[in-house]
């Protein structure tokens, strides 16, 4: 089968909303990392209504979670294709997974230290 590329402004959008959407499906329903980081996003947003975050404090709380989930994603990718190009262990292949998920480990961690700033004046 030959890719053809779309050439129309509005179909060839659709196509690509719905290839986006078929992905975000796929990683949220397959990777356990991305059900988990979901769950929690779940759980911070009821937070924010529950202790009526601000409008900024939203603002970051999104742009974070956004930068999570994305992060994971292109995390999941480089491992997919990893595997498939090399499926038996090997150390280059290995190097570069770790520098993947390391990158995730970084926005992991900005969600924390944003999680913290919003939420920890709430409680004191």
């Amino acid at each position: 089968m030959e890719f053809q590329k779309d050439n129309t402004f509005f179909s060839g959008r659709f196509k690509s909303i719905g290839f986006a959407l078929k992905g975000a499906y796929k990683l949220i329903t397959t990777e356990h990392s991305v059900m988990v980081q979901s769950s929690l996003v779940l759980i911070m947003i009821i937070a924010g209504f529950v202790l009526h975050i601000s409008r900024e404090e939203w603002i970051m709380q999104i742009l974070t979670f956004g930068l999570v989930l994305s992060i994971e994603g292109l995390n999941t990718a480089v491992e997919k294709i990893a595997d498939f190009i090399h499926p038996e262990f090997h150390d280059r292949i290995g190097f570069i997974k770790d520098i993947a998920a390391g990158a995730v480990m970084f926005a992991a961690l900005a969600a924390i230290a944003v999680g913290m700033l919003i939420y920890i004046p709430k409680f004191l």
